[in-house]
């Protein structure tokens, strides 16, 4: 399987890296191709031009291998830290660039944009891995879990992929060496479980 992984975390040494150095490791060791970016690494532009949002507009070449990588993915899986009850504004502006018109859903004929769109991501799962410094209790009553239902239902839901998992890690602040280890243990299993050994 071609599985995509997008990683959105400013430090090196983050828990977010060791996350998308696991979620990597046991994809290769299970025999798919991954396709991961760093995209603070890699310099990626979150800020869309006016010109590349009509539908089939001409895109620049970084921009059109996003695009064509999350298209062909069977698989996506990405990993960001909880800020603000909101992703990284990078990776805010991956989605705004690469989950397009085309792309990753679709309007009917005639529709102008009014109505729903029809999901074009073949990727059978989608799965978050998120870090917070906030307790479970208090996101969930205080802040309704944002996080959930921006990539369930905004994001991954419209456009095709409902088979969606996703987990908060946390409080890092305050997290051991014995409870990163375990939580990376439960991500390898979770990779697994969704994407085994082919």
């Amino acid at each position: 399987m071609i599985i995509s992984v997008i990683l959105a975390h400013p430090d090196k040494y983050s828990f977010n890296h060791a996350i998308s150095a696991t979620v990597v490791k046991t994809l290769n060791q299970n025999g798919h191709k991954v396709n991961f970016h760093d995209l603070y690494e890699e310099g990626f532009d979150p800020v869309p031009q006016a010109e590349e949002i009509p539908k089939h507009s001409p895109l620049p070449a970084e921009l059109e291998k996003h695009c064509s990588e999350i298209s062909a993915a069977n698989g996506i899986i990405v990993i960001h830290p909880n800020w603000w009850g909101q992703p990284p504004a990078i990776l805010k502006g991956w989605v705004d660039r690469v989950i397009r018109p085309g792309v990753a859903y679709e309007f009917l004929e005639g529709d102008k944009g009014e109505g729903t769109p029809i999901g074009l991501l073949k990727a059978e799962s989608a799965l978050v891995f998120n870090t917070s410094n906030t307790e479970t209790e208090r996101e969930n009553s205080i802040f309704g879990d944002p996080l959930e239902k921006t990539w369930r239902n905004c994001i991954f839901g419209l456009c095709g992929v409902n088979n969606f998992y996703r987990k908060m890690f946390n409080i890092i602040v305050t997290s051991s060496e014995e409870h990163r280890t375990l939580w990376l243990e439960e991500v390898r299993q979770t990779v697994s479980g969704y994407f085994p050994k082919e």
